[in-house]
């Protein structure tokens, strides 16, 4: 008889799986069977607990905010039907106040994640959808974080005492390595015309050539891939360039004004004196960013005209760059060493650290930003319908300057904005009592109040009030580094983490505030 002949009956230990084989033990274990058949359907509903955060923020889109302007964009849309934008709404809060900010993660989630899945109602949204639908509805989520704006002040959380002004670096989606400066820009340009120029003539003289090559059913003289690479890149060089030498007319010409006025104020207060023509000096706010010490100057007369500013050439820095592909972005100091971000200002409320209002702005330094987010702030406050004003702003020395200072006194707002490094000159007692005399200066001015008692117990509270809620945003969201480009990317998603912030915050607070879940 031979082998082949021979059935082969298999036994009982060879018909269990080896991933089935139990160890033998003397101690009893719970049932354990991931292939047990369930009697009735499985509910998501019963899976997620019912203190989740995913159930408190679809509460919140359901029953308290008004979404009539994103269901009205889609009037007039044609096509497939579209997901509903609540579920969408939903997805995108839960996703960034979890920290969760790429769409193709966002689109995994909801096969792999209960709350996700749960929020979805067990659909799973192309990562295509959930991007679109992030950046068509820019403009409606200022609105929407005015609406949780009002939820928090219905809960209390919006006390109005004090309030901080601060700004933090957000890195943007641009590589440090597709950037170019504008000394190299030049140079650079030239080069990739002459090359394109020489791939030019060689097609040319090879015409005949590549229309044998290209066949009959071709033109013979479409541009080689290369080619077509190489005058793109140029493009883009150029519109750098002329980016860099736009922003330096800009800040040339403000320059000029602000000289103009200075010098007309100065005539005023002394009409026989002669001011002595002197030369300024324009530099580079990129100059300054990035610790340049060769900054290019730009000799302009204090009387000059607009008109003549506008035909003096001008010098942009050489080390200014622009990045290649978020050309919105600026070179700032961070955490990480010089890189392409943007500037995110928020003005928070001491009360339970909700954010009032933001702002997100291209300039590396604070200094320009705090009239501006006070006025935002007022703003914001009218348009949730909150007749109360913040008893006083904090700010830091970044924000300190001249016209800030005389701004501040001749509104009469009450803020407290750190001075920095006193000049020499300057003189400022350890506690300050009686009338101010006529020669202080704005800054010492502003060291007065910030001397007292009361003055220090405000101050002293400005950290803990705005810190903390840039770590929170950063580390808990993921919103120290951004997802969509340019500045109006940057805003969405400055706004977006903002909202999500609030909602966190009224969320810890719902039983207090009367919004605890059914």
């Amino acid at each position: 008889m031979s082998c082949d002949d021979v059935t082969m009956v298999p036994t009982q230990e060879q018909l269990v799986p080896r991933g089935k084989t139990r160890i033998r033990s003397t101690k009893t274990f719970r049932s354990y069977d991931q292939d047990q058949m369930l009697l009735m359907p499985p509910s998501l509903d019963d899976w997620l607990p019912d203190d989740h955060t995913a159930r408190f923020i679809s509460e919140v889109v359901d029953e308290l905010l008004d979404l009539s302007d994103i269901y009205d964009s889609y009037a007039e849309a044609s096509g497939a039907p579209p997901y509903d934008p609540a579920m969408m709404l939903k997805l995108l809060l839960y996703a960034y106040s979890t920290g969760v900010t790429s769409s193709r993660e966002m689109e995994r989630r909801c096969c792999v994640d209960i709350a996700f899945r749960w929020l979805s109602a067990n659909t799973t949204p192309d990562y295509r959808s959930l991007a679109r639908f992030r950046r068509r509805h820019e403009a409606a989520l200022g609105d929407l974080f005015g609406q949780v704006l009002v939820l928090c002040c219905e809960a209390g959380l919006v006390t109005l005492g004090r309030v901080a002004l601060d700004g933090t670096k957000l890195r943007a989606r641009a590589s440090r390595r597709k950037s170019m400066s504008y000394e190299r820009l030049g140079p650079r340009i030239e080069e990739i015309e002459a090359q394109v120029a020489t791939m030019l003539a060689e097609a040319e003289a090879t015409d005949s050539a590549e229309d044998e090559a290209y066949g009959v059913d071709k033109r013979g003289d479409e541009i080689p891939e290369e080619l077509r690479r190489r005058e793109t890149r140029i493009a883009k060089m150029r519109q750098a360039k002329e980016a860099i030498e736009a922003e330096a007319r800009v800040k040339a010409d403000r320059h000029t004004k602000a000289t103009t006025s200075k010098k007309a104020e100065l005539n005023k207060q002394a009409p026989t004196n002669t001011v002595a023509k002197t030369e300024t000096t324009v530099v580079d706010d990129d100059a300054k960013v990035a610790g340049s010490t060769k900054a290019t100057t730009e000799t302009v007369s204090p009387a000059s005209t607009d008109t003549d500013a506008t035909q003096t050439p001008i010098r942009p820095n050489p080390k200014a760059q622009r990045s290649f592909t978020d050309p919105d972005s600026r070179m700032m100091k961070t955490n990480d060493g010089f890189q392409f971000a943007y500037n995110a200002q928020a003005v928070v409320d001491e009360g339970s650290q909700v954010i009032v209002t933001t702002k997100v702005t291209q300039a590396a330094t604070d200094v320009n930003e705090l009239i501006p987010m006070i006025e935002a702030t007022t703003t914001s406050l009218k348009a949730a319908k909150i007749k109360r004003s913040p008893r006083v702003y904090l700010a830091d020395a970044g924000y300190c300057s001249e016209a800030n200072l005389g701004h501040i006194t001749k509104f009469d707002i009450n803020a407290l904005v750190a001075t920095g490094r006193m000049k020499h000159n300057e003189r400022v007692s350890e506690s300050p009592r009686g009338r101010i005399p006529k020669n202080t200066t704005r800054r010492e001015r502003m060291a007065r109040p910030l001397r007292t008692k009361s003055g220090r117990i405000d101050y002293a509270r400005r950290k803990a009030i705005v810190e903390p809620v840039f770590g929170q945003m950063k580390v808990r969201q993921k919103a120290g580094h951004l997802r969509l480009r340019g500045l109006q990317g940057a805003e969405t998603e400055w706004t977006l983490h903002s909202i999500c912030h609030n909602l966190r915050k009224l969320s810890n607070a719902r039983v207090n505030a009367g919004l605890a879940m059914a």
